[in-house]
């Protein structure tokens, strides 16, 4: 069984729990308790060089890094659950590009504000709102590209699922949720494609914890 150290209402550790969900993958967490700095401690790192979570021991193999795990499941059980990755190289180069579109175009700044407006203030600090407004102005024209690409297409790849729409649900979900819905809901496509994506049986069982 893979083993999952992380912690469980984190977005990378959700994102790895998202993927053997929809694989049928089994797994047991192992939890990392931020608060107590575990994943700083010397058993920790000789695993994660960079202290940070989550990494994953599949029978030994140890693997960090939240998008090369999920490649990695993925690609280990193609058989079970959904493609997620395509095999065909022109539908493969059209899922890297939209693995591309989810790191640089959204999650680069999704994340930021979702550490201002959500993180932040669970430590008692006050967000920068310079920087959310500020980010979120260079956000606005991004989502209307993917308004124009999801206008033409059922997902960012094609029309079927892959990892790169699913990538978005954790960091989205919390930036849906801390008072921006709207930036979803007011494109009709993006809208259509965040309700189909959100409400998949996979992320439903791991939304609120791995």
């Amino acid at each position: 069984m893979v083993k999952l150290y992380g912690f469980s209402p984190s977005t990378c550790t959700r994102l790895v729990a998202l993927i053997c969900k929809e694989k049928h993958i089994p797994y047991e967490l192992i939890p990392v308790n931020l608060a107590k700095g575990e994943q700083k401690h010397l058993a920790f790192v000789a695993n994660q060089p960079f202290g940070q979570i989550p990494y994953i021991d599949d029978d030994g193999f140890i693997l960090y890094e939240s998008r090369a795990i999920a490649r990695y499941l993925i690609k280990k059980y193609p058989n079970q659950g959904a493609p997620l990755i395509p095999t065909d190289p022109k539908a493969e180069a059209l899922f890297e590009q939209a693995a591309s579109i989810e790191s640089f175009n959204f999650t680069a700044f999704v994340a930021p504000i979702v550490a201002e407006k959500v993180f932040k203030p669970r430590r008692g600090l006050q967000p920068n709102e310079e920087r959310v407004s500020e980010l979120l102005a260079t956000l606005k024209p991004k989502l209307d590209a993917y308004d124009v690409i999801l206008s033409q297409q059922k997902y960012l790849a094609g029309d079927s699922v892959t990892l790169a729409d699913l990538a978005h649900l954790p960091y989205g979900t919390a930036f849906y949720g801390a008072g921006f819905s709207e930036e979803f809901d007011s494109r009709p496509n993006v809208a259509r494609w965040w309700k189909d994506i959100s409400n998949r049986p996979a992320w439903l069982a791991v939304k609120d914890g791995a």
